[in-house]
């Protein structure tokens, strides 16, 4: 599992505060989902798959010299630890935890009836409770961007960044559609929009730097 550094749990300290105030504005406590439900493993799973985000581009923010890198870095930490603020208010509604729990399947609450899992229309057997959710970096590839300055940090934070994104939104593709609860919905259009377009942007710089995405991006 990738380990969060203390400073950067810290600062989801801010967006939890202000998602609990939108979360209390626009959800009721009327037909509370339950822990197996689309909403509440959306919720949990997609809050884990933000948090390592946050973690990489809060790093790069503070260690990039390239303007147009630690911008979106900063954009992309901001977005996303407002998201898990709301994320996290919505639980605490719920009564569930903010994360899986430890014995829950990753990604279970995407089962099909055939006892498999719909990724975006990639079809993929059940996961491990440990194994890591799609786009997500390995602790060596986090341990490998620290390791890095310059544009090979650039470069390999766009193409880790791309990927992440791009596993993500298969994620927030289905809890758009069947999440039971309007604002996660919305919240989970949201994320579609801005990482759909985050990943096109991100293409984009990588071409300008003479670099591609990872395979499977």
């Amino acid at each position: 599992m990738v380990i969060f550094s203390a400073a950067a749990l810290a600062v989801l300290l801010v967006g939890a505060a202000i998602g609990m105030l939108i979360t209390l504005a626009t959800v009721g406590t009327k037909d509370v989902p339950g822990a197996d439900s689309v909403d509440v493993g959306f919720t949990q799973d997609m809050s884990t798959h933000h948090l390592q985000a946050v973690t990489m581009a809060s790093f790069v923010r503070d260690h990039t010299a390239d303007v147009e890198v630690k911008t979106l870095a900063f954009d992309i930490e901001s977005t996303q630890k407002t998201q898990v603020g709301m994320f996290a208010g919505m639980l605490q509604l719920w009564d569930q935890p903010e994360s899986r729990p430890p014995d829950r399947q990753a990604m279970s609450w995407m089962a099909t009836s055939g006892g498999m899992h719909d990724m975006g229309g990639m079809q993929m057997q059940g996961m491990a409770p440990t194994q890591l959710m799609p786009g997500m970096a390995t602790q060596e590839e986090i341990a490998k961007l620290r390791s890095l300055s310059g544009k090979d940090l650039d470069v390999y934070f766009l193409q880790l960044m791309i990927r992440h994104h791009t596993g993500g939104l298969s994620m927030a593709q289905y809890g758009e559609a069947h999440a039971a609860t309007p604002a996660l919905r919305n919240l989970a259009h949201t994320i579609v929009v801005g990482q759909t377009s985050e990943v096109a942007y991100m293409k984009n710089m990588l071409n300008a730097r003479g670099a591609q995405p990872l395979p499977n991006s």
